[in-house]
């Protein structure tokens, strides 16, 4: 892959927002109030979600990663100063640390409906917030093969990304407990490999036909081809509190994709790993974060995070310069000595015992920067 090729590699992140109201520091209802008067000001770029609490925002297609950390930190502070208007607050974690699913308005769309018939009690606790980063692949079988081996990497993104350590006001023992709430919807998890985009459309095909779902959209997985646009979709973090850490994130997404992309045209290839094995990492994510211990599959021996992740830089490191991403991976390497939102919100918790302080760190986190 050529200098001025990768630098081809456009890039964006969708991110699910918290709408908090500052005095309770509960989440509330906010989005039909937002769409009657915020629509016109963010044009395409804010969205409801599944609930009325919930807010999505998608950044522009952003040329290189300089271009998606300036749109990300502008939306974040716009809708800040929006909701902020209206008496309200956001908050980006994968989970609110107490508020219940039971309170949530569903936001009155077909699509949401349709979800609710179909998953029933499951859709209902669907009270999470995510993150998804998008990078530009137009080759459907290029799409398949990048997909196929940033898998064995899915664990040690979402170990990064971890903010969801609270789940209906106590701390859950997990870093992202939302992936455990996630992972009770079918069609989610890690991809299996596809030998080719014609095998991923017959699959897909056979789950149309069958009328288990009407279109690709209701595949979850962690990584998948997206359905309409020419990207390949990263789904498996939770939403990063600071604006600088989904930026990084995003940024080592690009970096390995772009590596994957690099060893495919000297004619290499990342090994292909069980999904069972994947799995056993994913688990150890989820539990521990930055803090956990991962499998080296090739040794059979189970190594600090933070070993890995400097292994992973270093892998990536040929891509780094031509995409601009130096100061970003730098930054990642720092949260993984520090910890991440998950360890910051159980330091606050764990100081004085009260969830009320975690949500304020929340709010103060999401514009930091911005």
């Amino acid at each position: 892959m050529h200098m001025n090729e990768l630098k081809n590699l456009t890039i964006g992140i969708e991110e699910e927002y918290q709408i908090i109201d500052p005095d309770s520091r509960e989440l509330t209802s906010f989005i039909s109030e937002f769409l009657e008067t915020g629509a016109m000001m963010f044009k395409d770029q804010v969205k409801p979600e599944l609930l009325q609490s919930q807010i999505e925002i998608g950044s522009n297609v952003c040329n290189n990663i300089e271009e998606l950390d300036n749109d990300i930190k502008s939306i974040r502070y716009k809708l800040g100063d929006f909701v902020r208007q209206n008496n309200k607050m956001i908050a980006a974690a994968g989970t609110h640390p107490f508020s219940h699913w039971r309170d949530q308005i569903v936001t009155d769309k077909d699509r949401y409906h349709g979800l609710f018939n179909s998953m029933q009690y499951v859709a209902k606790r669907l009270l999470i917030f995510g993150m998804h980063v998008h990078i530009g692949i137009k080759d459907r079988n290029l799409q398949i093969d990048v997909m196929n081996q940033m898998r064995y990497f899915m664990p040690h993104i979402l170990a990064l990304s971890t903010s969801s350590p609270f789940w209906l006001g106590e701390p859950t023992g997990f870093k992202s407990y939302r992936s455990i709430i996630f992972e009770d919807l079918p069609r989610t998890g890690i991809p299996e490999n596809f030998e080719s985009h014609h095998q991923y459309d017959e699959y897909v095909d056979t789950l149309i036909k069958s009328n288990t779902i009407t279109d690709p959209s209701k595949i979850w997985w962690d990584i998948r081809p997206h359905h309409t646009f020419p990207t390949l979709e990263f789904r498996i973090c939770d939403c990063c509190t600071k604006a600088d850490e989904a930026v990084s994130i995003a940024a080592l997404i690009q970096a390995l994709v772009a590596k994957m992309i690099q060893l495919r045209l000297k004619n290499q290839t990342w090994r292909k790993y069980r999904g069972s094995l994947i799995n056993e990492n994913k688990w150890r994510a989820i539990k521990g974060g930055v803090n956990s211990s991962l499998i080296d599959f090739g040794n059979h021996q189970e190594i600090p995070f933070i070993d890995l992740f400097d292994e992973m830089l270093d892998f990536v490191d040929d891509v780094v310069e031509p995409l601009g991403s130096r100061k970003y991976l730098d930054y990642l390497r720092d949260m993984v000595k520090n910890g991440t939102s998950s360890d910051r919100q159980l330091e606050i918790y764990n100081k004085n015992k009260n969830i009320h302080d975690v949500v304020d760190s929340l709010i103060s986190e999401t514009l930091e920067g911005c």
